[in-house]
């Protein structure tokens, strides 16, 4: 295949082509926020409890300060690399490169992640009797075949993956309704109200305040995805202070499902039933449905709505954000040049390969838990970067051009730092053997591409930006 380099400037023979809609931006980004929600259903009702639906009312108000400074950021600085952008002007490209590495452990573990949920729900659903080997083996070969399928050609069918995506909705609040309806649904299953399997609290779910909050923090991880948009941004057909819309519609858009389907479904039984002891095992709201009404071909719907579809139109999002987050660092010198090589579909080749290699090692994480608290992890540490670089370039560069401007000023910038902090610290406090392992190993490896650029490359070749007062190095 005939290849090409992108280098010097963001005009000039860009692999990226202008062909997304607000509508199709928007859909991704609800989408990424609902990947896991009757999959990991089990995770988050063992961290919260039947206040699970409190928790994520809480985090909507709290993720919201931290998608208003993205939005502010991507419509200042509408460039694809997010945050590898903002924190490059903002502070430095150390803080551009790691911000970047960080948020991408989270959006490269979603095709792992994602491929295990079908398989698992197949296997649930089907009684297949799968294997470890043997789900791991089609594991592989799955994210094999979204490798090819993204190196290929651009398969993101905005069209199908926005039905895809209110399907699902629709699906999922249809059965929080049959849930409350249920003569199984009662108030006093809301019993042990606060009730956390973190903080020791496996089997009783006696984890107490600190477990509930440390349950609560992680909650973060089903609200990345809004940060996919300016990810893309150079690819939009629409005015870019629009994207405004995308970022917060889709917060807001998930926390008020999130809250409903979780009211609904923590009525259903009381919290150790309902979770196995808060075992943190997937699919509790399948099963609540079939024990309630019996309804096998409905609990096969429910699975193709609240784990197949949303899985689906996810997956290849985060895929293709990821690789253009690396093709946007290799184009701009934060690694080396053949990152931004691209083959004669337009795809970038390194990429690609590099998310297929991390991902199949992700695969080796065990559980579910793992992905979800290294997942939360990351994103708490990116967000606080990214604020960080919001609050200095307001002081910095006020009278760059803002065509959203942030509510608050600089007062919610600094609540988003305050509240991306402390979800981090909890996080930290909360994460397992494993997951700390599996975060270590993907430093690693971004640690090893850091050492060589910063001893190699960096020394002779600058990295750069485009800035409103045009392209700039660093």
């Amino acid at each position: 295949m005939k290849s090409t380099i992108i280098t010097g400037s963001l005009e000039t023979g860009t692999a990226l082509k202008k062909s997304m809609s607000l509508i199709y931006v928007y859909a991704m980004a609800t989408g990424a926020i609902f990947t896991f929600m009757c999959y990991w259903d089990g995770i988050f009702m063992s961290y919260c409890g039947p206040a699970t639906f409190l928790a994520y009312a809480i985090m909507t108000l709290a993720v919201l300060p931290i998608a208003y400074v993205y939005a502010e950021l991507s419509t200042m600085l509408p460039n694809t690399g997010s945050s590898l952008v903002f924190n490059t002007i903002g502070i430095n490209k150390h803080a551009g490169f790691w911000s970047s590495w960080l948020i991408m452990a989270a959006w490269i573990a979603v095709p792992a992640a994602g491929t295990l949920g079908i398989i698992e729900w197949l296997n649930f659903q089907f009684n297949l009797g799968l294997a470890e080997g043997q789900a791991m083996l089609i594991g592989v070969l799955s994210l094999i075949a979204w490798c090819i399928l993204s190196l290929l050609k651009n398969v993101v069918a905005g069209g199908l993956q926005t039905v895809m995506l209110f399907l699902a909705i629709g699906g999922v609040t249809l059965t929080a309704i049959l849930y409350i309806v249920s003569s199984d649904w009662s108030f006093s299953n809301f019993g042990h109200f606060f009730a956390s399997a973190q903080n020791g609290g496996e089997g009783t779910g006696n984890g107490g305040w600190l477990g509930w909050m440390i349950g609560a923090a992680f909650l973060i991880t089903p609200y990345f995805g809004f940060e996919t948009v300016p990810a893309l941004v150079e690819e939009g057909t629409f005015p870019i202070k629009d994207q405004k819309k995308a970022i917060l519609g889709s917060v807001i858009t998930c926390g008020a499902i999130y809250v409903l389907f979780y009211f609904a479904l923590a009525g259903m039984a009381p919290w150790q039933k309902l979770t196995n002891g808060g075992d943190s095992s997937p699919f509790i709201s399948i099963k609540a449905i079939t024990d309630s009404y019996g309804w096998t071909k409905y609990a096969l719907f429910l699975g193709i709505a609240g784990v197949l579809l949303p899985i689906t139109t996810s997956v290849l999002g985060f895929w293709y954000s990821g690789v253009r987050m690396i093709y946007a660092m290799g184009r701009q010198n934060f690694l080396p040049k053949s990152f931004a090589k691209t083959n004669r579909y337009g795809q970038p080749v390194l990429p690609n390969i590099l998310i297929l290699v991390i991902s199949i090692l992700f695969l080796m994480m065990d559980t579910i838990r793992s992905f979800f608290d290294l997942m939360a992890f990351a994103c708490a540490l990116c967000y606080i970067i990214s604020t960080i670089s919001a609050i200095r370039l307001a002081r910095k560069q006020p009278y760059w051009e803002r065509p959203f401007k942030i509510p608050g000023g600089n007062l919610m910038r600094i609540t988003s730092l305050i509240i991306a902090t402390v979800i981090a610290g909890f996080c930290a406090y909360g994460q397992g053997t494993r997951t700390w392992i599996g975060f270590a190993g993907y430093i690693s490896v971004g640690l090893v591409l850091w050492l060589w650029m910063v001893i190699f490359r960096w020394r002779n070749d600058k990295v750069w930006m485009k800035t409103p007062e045009g392209n700039q190095e660093f």
